[in-house]
């Protein structure tokens, strides 16, 4: 099991930008696919970003494309997203989530090990 802690949250004015970083502890990320996912309130969890463990292959939620980017240092067992162009209907909080293995996924479901989250909110 790794354990996962998300930093970088934050208020931010529309077309603002945060970093969120995720360090993991307990094993070493380079084993596992990384995600990012987030739920605003009272919507259900969705899919924002993910990324392969090694040669770096990523997915994004077509939300998100092009202004948020997902990036990993294995050396310091972290995971980041960058976000540009921020919109308030980014507003939710934001988890990073660790998947054992190859293979790439969107899916809440195929993820073992998640974070407590860390709160972003754009304002208008």
């Amino acid at each position: 099991q790794v354990q996962l802690v998300e930093s970088g949250g934050g208020l931010v004015q529309a077309g603002g930008s945060l970093r969120l970083s995720c360090s993991a502890s307990g094993r070493t990320i380079s084993n596992y696919a990384m995600g990012w996912f987030r739920q605003a309130p009272g919507k259900e969890r969705d899919f924002v970003a993910c990324i392969r463990r090694s040669v770096g292959i990523t997915n994004y939620a077509d939300s998100v494309k092009g202004r948020f980017t997902i990036s990993r240092d294995n050396a310091k067992n972290t995971v980041y997203l960058q976000m540009n162009s921020l919109k308030p209907e980014d507003t939710a909080v934001y988890y990073c989530a660790a998947r054992e293995g190859l293979v790439l996924s969107t899916m809440e479901k195929d993820y073992e090990d998640w974070g407590q989250g860390t709160q972003v909110t754009v304002s208008s």
